[in-house]
């Protein structure tokens, strides 16, 4: 059997489907369910089908639920040409499919869909049904921790979207009326749980099951990130300092665990990390997706980043004003000479090197913003021009390259943002994480272009006057660990999920925040001339220093010089505080009403 994540046709198609309806759920009392719980294998079969849904990696063909690029870019790091995307302000009839991808693109969570949940407790009560005289107590434990790690990763996503949530302990029988339209249990209750669930699997669950395949490491890392999650949830929206604590120190106990094992260190550049064709033995990755051209697992991701294609949504101003120079300093502050200068050419040699490894140093007439993310492709498909290569694994639906699922960079930052949150970071705390990250081995391109690394963290210097534009809310050690946060996992799962458990989901009014509208500092007259043409006349606008905005009309080609603007850029509509959370159908709560049942609406809704 292939120890490496690809699409999986087995399990004898035990393994429910999604579904619209929290009631849809197919029953499993048929012969192939009765024939099937024979041997740990047919146990392994069944979990190996949860990894696509679970760990998405690039996704496959062109699908963009949970995937960078093209379905993780609602935040306040990306911007699109027109009106900005608006947050849903209303509630819907039902989650069909235009509903459910509204869900998945501004929550990173899931939909008001309890399959997968009845699909897990399967699992768990065959466990204890059938497998009880089949397994030896250490198989049986590792396979049920299996289980309740999933369930955990299931209900964090669906408390992600929508606080409170019903809480299914076991599986649900098709005349329990009672059970099956039970309301919302409290957001506490549920995570309470999740937090059990996932103390019994660092308990139980394997250290070792084979390769690239879900162990007591991989799950330790998604442990950190939902014990962050939910503790500073608890201290930024409700206040509750007891419950923070309790989530946090597990965050930190779960980094602990991978970090002591001293199985992994960051020992790739960026470049090497995200493009390359075999992920397998690459020190940072806990976990991977493999792709394989043989099997037909194929993607798109890297065609987005091939210099060619367009992405819907690009990095802005904002962003790019938060990345630090290469002194480790923000701009305003840095000694680094054009540490102002936000020019591609400039960005390239006076940020961090993550910089120039994710995005080109060259202006892209295929970007609004003119800057163009590459962190998805090797050196060697790009060219000196910002383009990709011909060849088909960096275009279209034929990208092969592995897809990081739970890296050591991850995991080192959850660690020492749950440590700052508790008040127990040190220096030695941020040698092992920030720093590690700072000291990224550069490859050889960015070597030639005489880029070097970020100077180390030192936290005497992490004062109040580092940064003029800090939160006052937000301590100075807190916002410059977020700052490496948000470098680090730009285009992937992270920055939508931050801003809000932070409760700093304002960052996307564009009117508060007009950097969020704006692109790189641009010379259209060297960098883009050919788009100073008679067909782009009152297409391409610059905004100067001074916030004037000048318009191409023809005949002022050397005054456009400025701030990229993108073509026909509106703020998106006000946005409230219960936008943090998402609301259900009002289709599925009458038909509650209609059995005799209350379901409740999600609050502020």
């Amino acid at each position: 059997m292939k120890k490496y994540i690809l699409l999986s046709a087995a399990a004898l198609g035990l393994l429910l489907s999604s579904c619209d309806e929290v009631l849809d759920r197919p029953q499993l009392n048929t012969p192939t369910d009765d024939t099937y719980w024979r041997t740990e294998s047919d146990v392994r079969f069944y979990s190996n089908n949860l990894y696509t849904e679970y760990f998405v990696g690039y996704n496959s063909g062109w699908g963009t639920t949970y995937v960078p690029v093209r379905g993780l870019t609602f935040c306040d790091d990306f911007t699109t040409t027109g009106t900005q995307a608006n947050f849903t302000n209303t509630v819907p009839a039902t989650l069909g499919s235009t509903a459910a991808s509204t869900w998945l693109t501004q929550t990173a969570g899931q939909t008001w869909n309890f399959s997968r949940v009845r699909a897990i407790n399967v699992m768990l009560n065959r466990l204890d049904t059938r497998m009880t005289n089949v397994l030896t107590a250490e198989q049986y434990d590792h396979w049920y921790a299996v289980a309740e790690f999933f369930k955990a990763f299931e209900y964090v996503r669906l408390v992600t979207s929508f606080g409170d949530v019903p809480y299914f302990e076991k599986e649900v029988g098709s005349t329990d009326f009672d059970e099956l339209y039970k309301d919302r249990d409290p957001r506490d209750f549920v995570m309470g749980k999740v937090y059990d669930l996932c103390k019994d699997v660092m308990a139980k669950m394997r250290v070792n099951d084979g390769s690239n395949v879900l162990n007591r490491y991989v799950a330790a890392g998604f442990i950190s990130r939902w014990m962050l999650f939910e503790g500073t949830w608890q201290k930024y929206h409700f206040g509750n300092e007891t419950l923070a604590k309790k989530y946090l120190e597990f965050a930190v106990e779960a980094g602990d665990y991978v970090i002591n094992s001293g199985l992994y260190s960051i020992a790739t550049s960026m470049p090497e990390l995200f493009g390359s064709q075999s992920l397998a033995g690459n020190a940072e990755c806990l976990l991977y997706r493999k792709y394989d051209d043989a099997q037909a697992v194929r993607h798109c991701i890297a065609s987005y980043c091939n210099g060619k294609e367009a992405p819907d949504a690009v990095v802005n101003l904002q962003f790019v004003k938060s990345v630090i120079c290469n002194d480790g300093k923000p701009f305003k502050t840095s000694s680094v000479e054009g540490a102002d200068n936000f020019s591609l050419a400039n960005l390239a040699k006076t940020r961090d090197p993550r910089f120039e490894a994710c995005f080109s140093d060259v202006a892209n007439s295929n970007v609004c913003t003119r800057i163009y993310g590459r962190k998805f492709i090797d050196r060697e498909a790009w060219t000196p021009e910002g383009l990709a290569s011909t060849n088909p694994i960096w275009n279209s639906v034929t990208n092969l390259n592995d897809a990081p699922v739970m890296r050591y960079g991850e995991v080192l930052l959850n660690w020492i943002e749950a440590k700052a949150e508790l008040g127990t970071a040190n220096q030695g705390d941020i040698d092992k994480s920030i720093n590690a990250l700072r000291a990224r081995p550069l490859d050889d391109t960015a070597i030639a272009k005489g880029l070097k690394q970020t100077a180390p963290m030192v936290l005497s210097e992490i004062t109040a006057e580092l940064d003029p534009d800090r939160d006052a809310d937000v301590s100075p050690l807190l916002w410059e660990i977020r700052r490496e946060r948000r470098l680090e996992l730009v285009f992937e799962y992270s920055r939508l999920v931050d801003i809000r458990r932070w409760k700093k989901l304002d960052y996307m009014d564009n009117n508060k925040y007009p950097d969020t509208m704006l692109g790189i500092w641009i010379d259209y007259n060297t960098e883009l001339p050919d788009l100073l043409n008679e067909s782009n006349i009152g297409k391409v606008t610059v905004q100067k220093l001074d916030g004037t905005k000048v318009v191409y009309d023809g005949s002022n080609a050397a005054d456009m010089v400025g701030f990229a603007v993108p073509t026909n850029i509106q703020p998106r509509n006000a946005f409230s505080e219960r936008s943090y959370l998402y609301p259900i159908g009002s289709d599925m709560i009458a038909d509650y009403e209609k059995k005799g049942y209350t379901l409740s609406q999600t609050k502020l809704w």
